[in-house]
């Protein structure tokens, strides 16, 4: 596991019920989590405070899915890089809770980004991007990193990659990102995590 992380991080990172009432702390006076703040990202967290808990009280695991957290028999800590504004965190993180609740085995602490850059920069994506949510799991007693996922699902981020290369507005692209979570339900975060997650049992 890289040395950054190591028990008293995990200490340092928040319950996922903490990290919500953090984030609409904030929206109520106006603010988000990280170090940019304006008006439009005070508007995406309300949104995406909104879409957070409706996927709380709707998120529906799959068979598959909760077979293999059943057999989880080692505690493994689950991290998760996010901030309030992110709008794929909104759709991610709701999921890896629900993830969570299935077994007393795993132990998720969530971490604001830019409080976190030493970490962050440790899971760029393609090298250069410190783009979130970021999932890294680790074994419980050592902190071994047993694998890292984010910040989207690969169909979804193939879609993101055409989009990006074709110059899209950026509020054109936003609206088909949330298009997809919408159409696909969770079940490509399901599945991708799922997948991972059963290669280390």
């Amino acid at each position: 596991m890289r040395n950054i992380i190591d028990p008293q991080l995990v200490a340092n990172g928040m319950s996922y019920s903490e990290y919500r009432k953090l984030s609409d702390d904030l929206v109520n006076e106006g603010k988000v989590t990280g170090t940019q703040q304006s008006d439009e990202l005070t508007q995406y967290a309300r949104l995406h405070g909104h879409r957070m808990q409706r996927l709380d009280s709707s998120v529906k695991l799959l068979p598959e899915t909760i077979s293999v957290l059943k057999k989880i028999e080692l505690p493994q800590t689950w991290m998760v890089l996010t901030e309030s504004w992110c709008g794929d965190a909104a759709q991610i993180v709701p999921i890896i809770n629900a993830f969570t609740r299935q077994t007393d085995k795993i132990e998720l602490k969530l971490f604001l980004r830019d409080e976190n850059l030493v970490l962050m920069d440790l899971y760029l994506t393609h090298g250069k991007s410190r783009s979130i949510p970021k999932l890294i799991v680790a074994n419980s007693f050592n902190m071994e990193e047993l694998f890292n996922w984010g910040p989207r699902p690969a169909a979804l981020q193939e879609l993101m990659n055409v989009w990006v290369a074709e110059e899209q507005p950026f509020e054109e692209m936003k609206g088909q990102l949330h298009l997809w979570y919408a159409k696909d339900d969770g079940v490509s975060t399901q599945k991708e995590l799922t997948k991972l997650l059963a290669a280390q049992l």
